[in-house]
C-alpha cells in the first residue's frame, strides 16, 4: 500500500467527515441491509465518530505498524461482540471504497483505489486475526 497516497486522498476527505461517516453507513445499509440489526442498539451519532477516529488512528499510524496491529487486534476482538463475523468485513470494505470514490470524484484514481483496497485487506486480516483469541 502506498502510504503517501492513503495520506494525501484522506486529508481530502477529512474537511468533509461528518458527511463522509453519514454516506458509508447509508450506503452499507443500502448494499448491505443484512448488517442493519447489528446496529439496532447503536448511537450512529456516536457510531459515526467511532469509525471516523478510526479512519484518523490509522493514517496517523501508518508509519507505525506495531501501534496499528494491536489496535486493530482488539477492535477485530470488539467487534465479535457487537455480532460481526469473517462474511461482514468484505461489505464494510466495498461500501468504504464506494463512499471514497464518491468523495473524492476525480482524485480516485487506480492509485488511489488500489491504495485502500490493499489497506482495507490488511486492516481487516490484521482485526481478523484479533478474533481468533475469543
Amino acid at each position: 500500500m502506498n502510504i503517501e497516497v492513503l495520506e494525501r486522498s484522506f486529508a481530502c476527505i477529512k474537511p468533509h467527515s461528518t458527511e463522509f461517516v453519514a454516506s458509508f453507513y447509508s450506503n452499507l445499509f443500502t448494499d448491505y441491509p443484512q448488517v442493519k440489526p447489528l446496529f439496532a442498539n447503536s448511537n450512529m451519532t456516536e457510531q459515526r465518530k467511532h469509525l471516523m477516529n478510526a479512519l484518523v488512528l490509522l493514517i496517523d499510524n501508518l508509519h507505525k505498524p506495531d501501534v496499528l496491529t494491536d489496535t486493530l487486534k482488539n477492535l477485530g476482538a470488539k467487534h465479535v461482540k457487537y455480532g460481526t463475523v469473517q462474511e461482514h468485513y468484505p461489505m464494510v470494505g466495498t461500501s468504504l471504497l464506494k463512499t471514497f470514490k464518491s468523495y473524492l470524484g476525480t482524485d480516485w484514481t487506480l492509485e488511489v483505489e488500489q491504495s485502500w483496497t490493499d489497506a482495507y485487506e490488511a486492516i481487516s486480516s490484521i482485526m481478523l486475526e484479533g478474533t481468533k483469541d475469543m
